[in-house]
């Protein structure tokens, strides 16, 4: 048995739980965590509810571990109205069973050409603002918007992306994309766009997190703003760690996702920076889709990956791997992400404990996926490693 609780978690568990757990970690080589914290994930509600809701995600979230989750703006309506985000969280604590922390829209309407009611967000509980993937009209709109949330202390979440040069890609820019007569979305799409971004929150101050980073020149960018001290976070989604763009090999499109998966060398560079503190955090960019969203042809289909129900076996492996200790595990998936979102405190408070059998074998299919997205590259394959318990209040 591993028991990675930290004291304030053990003194929030029930004797009941307490000694429940005492039980199964006798039966089996096990490991305790904290409760997961995912940095981003798409839930479909508002807005989408034909791919998934908040009953059905949260509790394909809480089953897999995740007791708090961040959820962009991008949904429908747009989260850009303080006032009704206090029923939003509601919601999802009563239907799905989890805390969800709302970024709210950093330019009005995600339209990219003013400042949205940051104040009136801040007011609502928002714990940042991102302008999601959608572009800004150019770059001094970008500084005169950071500079007004800096006004108001809020942390900014980037994807960064720059749309002149990522256009209508649908895959990495390289042998794979051209072979199969794809449009690449090349490396410096992201690159050039988070340098911006970097020299922008140096120039006005802000906290930033930049969220799915994929390349290795993005994780050289940030070794540079670290070294620097500017404060800055970064994260990179669970799949990016074990896919590349030689999954989407016979237009598979359960591979198709943005930003891309990259080239092996950008896989490695990623894990070096995972290894090494330079990225913080591993979220899980959980797109859940209906069936028909992958039906189309490979560049039509609907880009995204329904991540949460293989995210546990996946982290397994990276310690398999020796990729990260248990220890350098827990960091990334539970307390970096909690500081990272500024819930730190709540997420002692409210405290709990995550049962994962590190040597299970499952097989992946409709039946064993909890998420109504069944979109996964890795269907059918035998995964090793899962939650077994949870013991949440």
């Amino acid at each position: 048995m591993h028991d990675l609780l930290p004291k304030v978690f053990k003194e929030s568990l029930s004797q009941i739980a307490t000694a429940q757990l005492a039980k199964l970690t006798s039966e089996r080589e096990t490991w305790i965590l904290p409760p997961l914290v995912d940095l981003c994930a798409r839930l479909r509600e508002p807005g989408q509810q034909q791919h998934g809701t908040l009953e059905s995600e949260g509790r394909a979230a809480r089953a897999n571990g995740f007791l708090h989750v961040v959820i962009p703006p991008d949904t429908n309506p747009i989260l850009e109205n303080g006032s009704l985000l206090k029923g939003l969280r509601e919601r999802a604590l009563e239907d799905g069973g989890i805390y969800l922390h709302i970024l709210g829209a950093l330019t009005a309407g995600l339209e990219g050409e003013r400042p949205s009611n940051i104040a009136g967000l801040k007011k609502g509980g928002c714990i940042a603002v991102s302008n999601a993937r959608r572009p800004f009209q150019n770059d001094l709109v970008l500084l005169r918007t950071l500079e007004y949330a800096a006004t108001f202390g809020m942390k900014v979440f980037f994807y960064p992306d720059e749309p002149s040069l990522s256009g209508d890609g649908v895959a990495h820019e390289g042998y794979i994309a051209s072979y199969h007569g794809l449009q690449g979305i090349p490396w410096i799409a992201e690159t050039v766009a988070l340098s911006t971004q970097l020299l922008m929150m140096e120039e006005t101050g802000i906290a930033a997190h930049f969220s799915q980073l994929s390349c290795k020149s993005s994780i050289e960018l940030m070794r540079w703003a670290k070294d620097k001290g500017l404060p800055v976070t970064c994260d990179v989604a669970m799949h990016q760690l074990y896919l590349t763009d030689d999954n989407l090999e016979g237009f598979n499109a359960q591979a198709y996702v943005l930003p891309p998966l990259r080239s092996n060398t950008d896989q490695q560079a990623i894990r070096r920076g995972l290894k090494d503190g330079t990225i913080d955090a591993i979220c899980s960019h959980h797109e859940p889709l209906n069936s028909t969203a992958k039906k189309a042809p490979f560049a039509e289909s609907t880009p995204g990956i329904s991540n949460f129900d293989t995210f546990m076996a996946l982290a397994c492996q990276l310690v398999k791997d020796n990729v990260l200790t248990l220890e350098q595990l827990v960091d990334k998936i539970c307390l970096n992400p909690a500081k990272i979102a500024g819930i730190s405190e709540q997420y002692e408070t409210i405290g709990g404990a995550v049962l994962v059998d590190p040597n299970l074998e499952w097989q992946v299919t409709s039946e064993s996926m909890l998420s109504n997205g069944k979109n996964t590259p890795f269907f059918n394959q035998t995964l090793q490693g899962r939650v077994v318990e949870t013991f949440f209040g």
